[in-house]
Protein backbone atom coordinates (compact mmCIF):
# COMPACT_ATOMS: atom_id res chain seq x y z
CA UNK A 1 0.00 0.00 0.00
CA UNK A 2 1.28 3.54 -1.25
CA UNK A 3 1.87 5.98 1.77
CA UNK A 4 0.92 10.04 0.91
CA UNK A 5 5.12 10.39 0.65
CA UNK A 6 5.15 7.84 -2.58
CA UNK A 7 2.29 10.05 -3.95
CA UNK A 8 4.19 13.23 -3.27
CA UNK A 9 7.93 11.95 -4.61
CA UNK A 10 6.41 11.10 -7.94
CA UNK A 11 4.42 14.07 -8.24
CA UNK A 12 7.34 15.91 -8.72
CA UNK A 13 6.05 18.68 -6.04
CA UNK A 14 4.98 18.68 -2.89
CA UNK A 15 1.56 18.28 -3.37
CA UNK A 16 0.43 17.83 -6.63
CA UNK A 17 -0.53 14.62 -7.39
CA UNK A 18 -2.02 13.64 -4.00
CA UNK A 19 -4.70 16.92 -4.29
CA UNK A 20 -5.54 15.71 -7.66
CA UNK A 21 -6.14 12.43 -6.56
CA UNK A 22 -7.79 13.77 -3.11
CA UNK A 23 -10.41 15.83 -5.63
CA UNK A 24 -11.22 13.27 -7.28
CA UNK A 25 -12.02 11.17 -3.87
CA UNK A 26 -14.12 14.30 -3.13
CA UNK A 27 -15.88 14.55 -6.47
CA UNK A 28 -16.28 11.02 -6.28
CA UNK A 29 -18.40 10.90 -2.65
CA UNK A 30 -20.55 13.99 -3.94
CA UNK A 31 -21.23 12.16 -6.89
CA UNK A 32 -22.89 9.46 -4.77
CA UNK A 33 -24.12 11.64 -2.70
CA UNK A 34 -25.48 13.63 -5.49
CA UNK A 35 -27.72 10.08 -6.42
CA UNK A 36 -28.05 8.74 -3.20
CA UNK A 37 -29.53 12.52 -2.12
CA UNK A 38 -32.36 12.30 -5.20
CA UNK A 39 -33.70 9.65 -3.46
CA UNK A 40 -33.80 10.32 0.08
CA UNK A 41 -34.23 13.93 -0.13
CA UNK A 42 -37.26 13.17 -2.71
CA UNK A 43 -38.93 11.35 -0.41
CA UNK A 44 -38.65 13.59 2.68
CA UNK A 45 -39.94 16.30 0.47
CA UNK A 46 -43.37 14.71 0.76
CA UNK A 47 -42.89 12.54 3.68
CA UNK A 48 -45.39 15.31 5.71
CA UNK A 49 -48.42 14.88 2.97
CA UNK A 50 -47.48 11.02 2.41
CA UNK A 51 -48.17 10.89 6.30
CA UNK A 52 -50.80 12.92 6.37
CA UNK A 53 -52.75 10.73 3.79
CA UNK A 54 -52.22 7.53 5.50
CA UNK A 55 -53.96 9.41 8.49
CA UNK A 56 -51.27 10.86 10.86
CA UNK A 57 -51.64 14.09 12.70
CA UNK A 58 -49.35 16.95 13.04
CA UNK A 59 -47.92 15.32 16.42
CA UNK A 60 -47.43 12.01 14.34
CA UNK A 61 -45.66 13.77 11.60
CA UNK A 62 -43.05 15.46 13.98
CA UNK A 63 -42.78 12.72 15.75
CA UNK A 64 -41.87 10.38 12.92
CA UNK A 65 -38.96 12.89 11.30
CA UNK A 66 -37.77 13.69 14.83
CA UNK A 67 -37.18 10.40 15.72
CA UNK A 68 -36.07 9.71 12.21
CA UNK A 69 -33.78 12.39 12.43
CA UNK A 70 -32.43 11.25 15.67
CA UNK A 71 -31.97 7.46 14.65
CA UNK A 72 -30.05 8.79 11.87
CA UNK A 73 -27.55 10.66 14.24
CA UNK A 74 -27.77 8.95 17.75
CA UNK A 75 -26.86 5.05 16.03
CA UNK A 76 -24.22 6.72 14.98
CA UNK A 77 -22.60 6.08 18.13
CA UNK A 78 -22.40 2.52 17.36
CA UNK A 79 -21.72 2.61 14.07
CA UNK A 80 -18.42 5.07 14.31
CA UNK A 81 -16.52 3.07 16.73
CA UNK A 82 -17.51 0.28 14.40
CA UNK A 83 -15.83 1.45 11.86
CA UNK A 84 -12.73 2.52 13.41
CA UNK A 85 -12.24 -0.55 15.64
CA UNK A 86 -12.83 -2.80 12.30
CA UNK A 87 -11.58 -0.36 9.64
CA UNK A 88 -14.72 -1.31 7.23
CA UNK A 89 -15.29 2.39 6.57
CA UNK A 90 -16.04 1.12 3.05
CA UNK A 91 -18.22 -1.90 3.76
CA UNK A 92 -20.44 0.55 6.63
CA UNK A 93 -21.00 2.90 3.73
CA UNK A 94 -22.15 0.23 0.99
CA UNK A 95 -24.78 -1.03 3.94
CA UNK A 96 -25.97 2.70 4.82
CA UNK A 97 -26.75 3.37 1.11
CA UNK A 98 -27.78 0.09 0.04
CA UNK A 99 -31.01 0.44 2.47
CA UNK A 100 -31.94 4.16 1.76
CA UNK A 101 -31.82 2.54 -1.81
CA UNK A 102 -34.16 -0.46 -0.91
CA UNK A 103 -36.96 1.51 1.50
CA UNK A 104 -37.52 4.53 -0.25
CA UNK A 105 -39.03 3.35 -3.54
CA UNK A 106 -41.16 0.54 -1.26
CA UNK A 107 -42.64 3.45 0.65
CA UNK A 108 -44.84 3.81 -3.07
CA UNK A 109 -46.47 0.58 -1.77
CA UNK A 110 -48.01 2.12 1.44
CA UNK A 111 -51.27 3.74 0.03
CA UNK A 112 -52.20 0.12 -0.93
CA UNK A 113 -52.05 -1.65 2.63
CA UNK A 114 -54.95 0.29 3.78
CA UNK A 115 -55.18 0.44 7.90
CA UNK A 116 -51.26 -1.54 7.41
CA UNK A 117 -50.05 1.49 6.15
CA UNK A 118 -49.63 4.07 8.13
CA UNK A 119 -47.36 1.21 10.29
CA UNK A 120 -45.31 0.68 7.18
CA UNK A 121 -44.64 3.69 6.00
CA UNK A 122 -43.45 4.89 9.43
CA UNK A 123 -41.00 1.78 9.63
CA UNK A 124 -39.67 1.95 6.26
CA UNK A 125 -39.06 6.25 7.26
CA UNK A 126 -37.04 4.91 10.07
CA UNK A 127 -35.04 2.06 8.55
CA UNK A 128 -34.15 4.51 5.75
CA UNK A 129 -32.53 6.93 8.23
CA UNK A 130 -30.63 3.77 10.00
CA UNK A 131 -28.91 3.47 6.95
CA UNK A 132 -27.80 7.11 7.20
CA UNK A 133 -26.60 6.67 10.11
CA UNK A 134 -24.83 2.89 9.45
CA UNK A 135 -22.42 5.30 6.72
CA UNK A 136 -22.21 8.72 7.40
CA UNK A 137 -19.41 8.29 9.91
CA UNK A 138 -17.29 5.66 7.85
CA UNK A 139 -18.35 8.04 4.86
CA UNK A 140 -17.37 10.93 6.56
CA UNK A 141 -14.17 9.85 7.90
CA UNK A 142 -13.42 8.72 4.55
CA UNK A 143 -13.75 11.78 3.17
CA UNK A 144 -12.07 14.08 5.61
CA UNK A 145 -9.29 12.06 4.71
CA UNK A 146 -9.70 13.25 1.22
CA UNK A 147 -10.32 17.04 2.24
CA UNK A 148 -7.80 17.16 4.39
CA UNK A 149 -5.67 17.28 1.16
CA UNK A 150 -7.49 20.31 -0.50
CA UNK A 151 -8.39 22.60 2.47
CA UNK A 152 -11.45 20.67 4.94
CA UNK A 153 -14.04 23.77 4.43
CA UNK A 154 -13.36 23.50 0.91
CA UNK A 155 -13.54 20.09 0.64
CA UNK A 156 -16.73 19.09 2.76
CA UNK A 157 -17.67 22.63 0.70
CA UNK A 158 -17.62 20.75 -2.88
CA UNK A 159 -19.10 17.85 -0.87
CA UNK A 160 -22.28 19.14 0.20
CA UNK A 161 -22.89 21.48 -2.94
CA UNK A 162 -22.88 17.93 -5.38
CA UNK A 163 -24.68 16.59 -2.40
CA UNK A 164 -27.30 19.41 -2.29
CA UNK A 165 -27.58 19.27 -6.13
CA UNK A 166 -29.27 15.90 -5.73
CA UNK A 167 -31.34 17.47 -3.18
CA UNK A 168 -32.72 20.02 -5.55
CA UNK A 169 -32.99 17.20 -8.15
CA UNK A 170 -34.75 14.58 -6.40
CA UNK A 171 -37.76 16.58 -5.35
CA UNK A 172 -38.14 18.21 -8.44
CA UNK A 173 -38.63 14.63 -9.76
CA UNK A 174 -41.05 14.02 -7.10
CA UNK A 175 -42.80 17.17 -7.92
CA UNK A 176 -42.90 16.16 -11.72
CA UNK A 177 -44.00 13.14 -11.69
CA UNK A 178 -47.01 14.05 -8.62
CA UNK A 179 -48.20 16.72 -10.68
CA UNK A 180 -49.03 14.39 -13.90
CA UNK A 181 -50.25 11.56 -11.88
CA UNK A 182 -51.84 13.53 -8.89
CA UNK A 183 -50.22 10.48 -6.81
CA UNK A 184 -47.49 9.97 -4.22
CA UNK A 185 -46.19 6.37 -4.97
CA UNK A 186 -45.25 6.96 -8.70
CA UNK A 187 -42.77 9.16 -7.74
CA UNK A 188 -41.20 7.02 -4.31
CA UNK A 189 -41.00 4.19 -7.09
CA UNK A 190 -38.94 5.86 -10.12
CA UNK A 191 -36.60 6.61 -7.04
CA UNK A 192 -35.21 3.40 -7.49
CA UNK A 193 -33.34 4.33 -10.63
CA UNK A 194 -31.17 6.81 -8.69
CA UNK A 195 -30.67 4.57 -5.91
CA UNK A 196 -28.67 2.04 -8.19
CA UNK A 197 -26.54 4.82 -9.52
CA UNK A 198 -25.27 5.52 -5.85
CA UNK A 199 -24.37 2.23 -5.46
CA UNK A 200 -22.52 1.58 -8.54
CA UNK A 201 -20.83 5.26 -7.93
CA UNK A 202 -19.56 4.26 -4.65
CA UNK A 203 -18.21 0.75 -5.98
CA UNK A 204 -16.01 2.56 -8.62
CA UNK A 205 -15.13 4.62 -5.92
CA UNK A 206 -13.47 2.22 -3.54
CA UNK A 207 -12.18 0.15 -6.39
CA UNK A 208 -10.50 2.67 -7.51
CA UNK A 209 -9.17 4.48 -3.69
CA UNK A 210 -9.42 1.57 -1.48
CA UNK A 211 -7.47 3.14 1.43
CA UNK A 212 -7.49 7.01 1.34
CA UNK A 213 -4.86 6.68 4.46
CA UNK A 214 -2.76 8.18 1.46
CA UNK A 215 -3.97 11.80 2.20
CA UNK A 216 -2.91 11.38 5.60
CA UNK A 217 0.19 14.70 4.88
CA UNK A 218 -2.59 17.81 4.28
CA UNK A 219 0.01 19.68 3.32
CA UNK A 220 0.12 23.39 3.78
CA UNK A 221 -2.92 25.39 4.94
CA UNK A 222 -5.25 26.35 1.65
CA UNK A 223 -4.96 29.89 2.82
CA UNK A 224 -3.01 32.12 4.72
CA UNK A 225 -3.74 32.14 8.39
CA UNK A 226 -6.14 29.34 8.06
CA UNK A 227 -4.05 27.27 10.54
CA UNK A 228 -4.01 29.59 12.98
CA UNK A 229 -7.62 31.10 12.83
CA UNK A 230 -9.06 27.37 14.15
CA UNK A 231 -8.46 25.46 16.85
CA UNK A 232 -5.69 22.74 16.69
CA UNK A 233 -6.15 19.00 16.78
CA UNK A 234 -6.07 17.55 20.22
CA UNK A 235 -6.11 13.32 20.69
CA UNK A 236 -7.64 13.70 23.99
CA UNK A 237 -6.51 11.28 26.79
CA UNK A 238 -5.30 8.51 25.52
CA UNK A 239 -5.55 6.14 28.91
CA UNK A 240 -9.07 7.44 29.53
CA UNK A 241 -9.84 5.93 26.02
CA UNK A 242 -8.74 2.34 26.16
CA UNK A 243 -12.06 0.43 27.26
CA UNK A 244 -14.11 0.06 23.91
CA UNK A 245 -17.66 0.52 25.67
CA UNK A 246 -15.09 4.25 27.21
CA UNK A 247 -13.99 4.29 23.24
CA UNK A 248 -17.59 4.41 21.73
CA UNK A 249 -18.89 7.09 24.59
CA UNK A 250 -16.32 9.18 23.78
CA UNK A 251 -14.28 9.24 26.66
CA UNK A 252 -10.77 11.08 25.73
CA UNK A 253 -12.44 13.11 23.18
CA UNK A 254 -11.72 16.96 23.69
CA UNK A 255 -13.16 19.23 25.97
CA UNK A 256 -13.83 21.52 23.38
CA UNK A 257 -15.18 18.63 21.37
CA UNK A 258 -18.09 18.28 23.45
CA UNK A 259 -18.69 22.26 24.16
CA UNK A 260 -18.94 22.02 20.16
CA UNK A 261 -21.44 18.97 20.13
CA UNK A 262 -23.73 20.19 22.71
CA UNK A 263 -23.93 24.23 20.80
CA UNK A 264 -24.96 21.87 17.40
CA UNK A 265 -27.24 19.65 19.71
CA UNK A 266 -29.05 23.06 20.61
CA UNK A 267 -28.93 24.22 16.99
CA UNK A 268 -30.66 21.07 16.08
CA UNK A 269 -33.43 21.13 18.36
CA UNK A 270 -34.27 24.43 17.43
CA UNK A 271 -34.42 23.35 13.71
CA UNK A 272 -37.63 22.73 12.53
CA UNK A 273 -37.92 19.50 10.29
CA UNK A 274 -39.25 19.75 7.29
CA UNK A 275 -41.77 17.31 8.06
CA UNK A 276 -43.77 19.53 10.00
CA UNK A 277 -43.07 22.02 7.34
CA UNK A 278 -44.52 20.44 4.58
CA UNK A 279 -47.39 19.28 7.12
CA UNK A 280 -48.14 23.50 7.57
CA UNK A 281 -47.78 24.38 3.74
CA UNK A 282 -50.79 21.32 2.95
CA UNK A 283 -52.76 21.37 5.60
CA UNK A 284 -52.76 25.04 6.04
CA UNK A 285 -53.53 25.36 2.28
CA UNK A 286 -50.37 27.50 2.13
CA UNK A 287 -49.05 25.71 -1.05
CA UNK A 288 -50.72 23.02 -3.28
CA UNK A 289 -49.40 19.36 -2.63
CA UNK A 290 -47.36 19.68 -6.18
CA UNK A 291 -45.66 22.46 -5.27
CA UNK A 292 -44.23 21.21 -1.75
CA UNK A 293 -41.77 19.20 -3.47
CA UNK A 294 -40.63 22.46 -5.52
CA UNK A 295 -40.22 23.70 -2.14
CA UNK A 296 -37.74 21.98 -0.89
CA UNK A 297 -35.55 21.73 -3.59
CA UNK A 298 -35.23 25.16 -3.24
CA UNK A 299 -34.00 24.80 0.20
CA UNK A 300 -31.83 22.14 -0.98
CA UNK A 301 -30.76 24.98 -3.57
CA UNK A 302 -30.18 27.10 -0.50
CA UNK A 303 -27.93 24.42 1.75
CA UNK A 304 -25.36 24.15 -1.49
CA UNK A 305 -24.65 27.81 -1.10
CA UNK A 306 -24.93 28.22 2.42
CA UNK A 307 -22.50 24.88 2.07
CA UNK A 308 -19.97 26.46 -0.74
CA UNK A 309 -19.84 30.40 0.89
CA UNK A 310 -19.06 28.84 4.66
CA UNK A 311 -16.88 26.63 3.45
CA UNK A 312 -14.76 29.06 1.71
CA UNK A 313 -15.14 31.22 4.81
CA UNK A 314 -14.44 28.53 6.90
CA UNK A 315 -10.83 27.87 5.14
CA UNK A 316 -10.37 31.82 4.58
CA UNK A 317 -11.06 33.15 8.38
CA UNK A 318 -11.84 30.13 10.47
CA UNK A 319 -15.24 29.01 12.55
CA UNK A 320 -16.25 32.30 13.13
CA UNK A 321 -18.47 31.95 9.98
CA UNK A 322 -20.40 29.40 12.11
CA UNK A 323 -22.04 32.56 14.01
CA UNK A 324 -24.38 32.77 11.33
CA UNK A 325 -26.18 29.10 12.26
CA UNK A 326 -28.15 30.03 15.32
CA UNK A 327 -29.39 33.37 13.56
CA UNK A 328 -30.72 30.43 10.34
CA UNK A 329 -32.63 28.45 12.98
CA UNK A 330 -34.00 31.12 14.94
CA UNK A 331 -35.77 32.82 11.52
CA UNK A 332 -37.00 29.71 10.29
CA UNK A 333 -40.21 28.90 13.20
CA UNK A 334 -40.33 32.53 12.63
CA UNK A 335 -41.65 32.81 8.52
CA UNK A 336 -41.96 28.97 7.72
CA UNK A 337 -45.36 28.67 9.80
CA UNK A 338 -46.53 31.95 8.03
CA UNK A 339 -49.85 31.61 6.03
CA UNK A 340 -48.39 33.53 3.61
CA UNK A 341 -46.86 31.39 1.08
CA UNK A 342 -44.02 33.93 -0.28
CA UNK A 343 -42.71 34.32 3.58
CA UNK A 344 -42.89 30.68 4.27
CA UNK A 345 -41.07 30.20 1.42
CA UNK A 346 -38.18 32.64 2.41
CA UNK A 347 -38.21 30.69 6.08
CA UNK A 348 -37.83 27.13 3.67
CA UNK A 349 -34.83 28.96 2.23
CA UNK A 350 -33.61 29.90 6.13
CA UNK A 351 -34.14 26.48 7.05
CA UNK A 352 -31.82 24.67 3.71
CA UNK A 353 -29.57 27.10 4.62
CA UNK A 354 -28.91 26.00 7.60
CA UNK A 355 -28.85 22.42 6.88
CA UNK A 356 -25.92 23.00 4.81
CA UNK A 357 -23.93 24.39 7.29
CA UNK A 358 -24.45 21.70 9.52
CA UNK A 359 -24.04 19.17 7.26
CA UNK A 360 -20.66 20.53 6.02
CA UNK A 361 -18.71 23.27 7.65
CA UNK A 362 -19.82 21.91 11.18
CA UNK A 363 -18.14 18.75 10.13
CA UNK A 364 -14.78 20.41 8.97
CA UNK A 365 -14.73 21.96 12.79
CA UNK A 366 -14.93 18.26 14.53
CA UNK A 367 -12.34 17.05 11.81
CA UNK A 368 -10.23 19.90 13.36
CA UNK A 369 -10.82 19.22 17.14
CA UNK A 370 -10.22 15.89 16.79
CA UNK A 371 -7.31 13.96 15.94
CA UNK A 372 -7.42 11.49 12.95
CA UNK A 373 -6.91 7.90 14.95
CA UNK A 374 -10.79 8.36 16.87
CA UNK A 375 -12.52 10.93 13.86
CA UNK A 376 -15.20 8.58 13.01
CA UNK A 377 -16.02 7.36 16.50
CA UNK A 378 -15.83 11.90 17.25
CA UNK A 379 -18.59 11.78 14.73
CA UNK A 380 -20.57 9.27 15.67
CA UNK A 381 -20.47 10.73 19.49
CA UNK A 382 -21.01 14.13 17.71
CA UNK A 383 -24.25 12.57 15.82
CA UNK A 384 -25.55 10.77 18.73
CA UNK A 385 -25.72 14.24 20.79
CA UNK A 386 -27.56 15.52 17.58
CA UNK A 387 -30.10 13.05 17.85
CA UNK A 388 -30.74 13.61 21.19
CA UNK A 389 -31.33 16.83 20.79
CA UNK A 390 -33.85 15.82 17.30
CA UNK A 391 -36.33 13.99 19.34
CA UNK A 392 -37.65 16.44 21.66
CA UNK A 393 -37.04 19.40 18.86
CA UNK A 394 -39.17 17.11 16.63
CA UNK A 395 -41.64 16.34 19.07
CA UNK A 396 -41.93 20.04 20.66
CA UNK A 397 -42.06 21.12 17.12
CA UNK A 398 -44.80 19.07 16.43
CA UNK A 399 -47.19 19.90 19.46
CA UNK A 400 -46.71 23.11 19.58
CA UNK A 401 -47.13 23.62 15.60
CA UNK A 402 -51.16 23.10 16.91
CA UNK A 403 -51.28 24.35 20.23
CA UNK A 404 -49.36 27.23 20.87
CA UNK A 405 -47.31 28.14 17.70
CA UNK A 406 -45.82 31.64 19.43
CA UNK A 407 -44.06 29.81 22.06
CA UNK A 408 -42.36 27.47 19.77
CA UNK A 409 -40.87 30.81 17.61
CA UNK A 410 -39.83 31.60 21.64
CA UNK A 411 -38.58 28.34 22.67
CA UNK A 412 -36.43 28.18 19.65
CA UNK A 413 -35.05 31.98 19.84
CA UNK A 414 -34.07 31.52 23.50
CA UNK A 415 -32.28 27.97 23.05
CA UNK A 416 -30.62 29.44 19.72
CA UNK A 417 -28.86 32.60 22.15
CA UNK A 418 -27.22 29.07 23.60
CA UNK A 419 -25.96 27.95 20.41
CA UNK A 420 -23.84 30.98 19.85
CA UNK A 421 -22.87 31.37 23.43
CA UNK A 422 -21.76 27.21 23.49
CA UNK A 423 -19.67 28.20 20.12
CA UNK A 424 -18.13 31.23 21.94
CA UNK A 425 -16.86 29.11 24.41
CA UNK A 426 -15.60 26.28 22.13
CA UNK A 427 -13.40 28.55 19.92
CA UNK A 428 -12.01 30.12 23.25
CA UNK A 429 -13.46 33.35 22.92
CA UNK A 430 -15.15 33.30 26.53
Amino acid sequence: MRTSREHTDRAGGPYGDLRAKAWQVVIGFGSVSFAADMVYEGARSITGPLLGQLGATGLVVGLVTGTGEAMALVLRLLFGPLADRTGRYWSLTLVGYGLTAVCVPLLGITPRLGAAGLGVAITLILLERTGKAVRSPSKTALLADAAGAVGRGRGFGVHKFLDELGALSGPLLVAAIIAATTMIAPAMAWLAVPGVFALVILVVLQLRVPDTSVFADPGPPSAPGATAARPAPDRGRGDAAGHWWGRTLGIGLPRRFFLFAACAALATGGLVTFGVISFHLVSAAVLPLAAVPVVYAAGQGASALAALATGHGYDRWGPRVLYVLPILVTLVPLLAFARSAWVAIIGVLAWGAANGLQDSTVKALVADLVGKDRRATAYGVFAAIQGAAAIGGGALAGGLYTSALPLLVVIVAVSQVGTALLLRRTLGHG
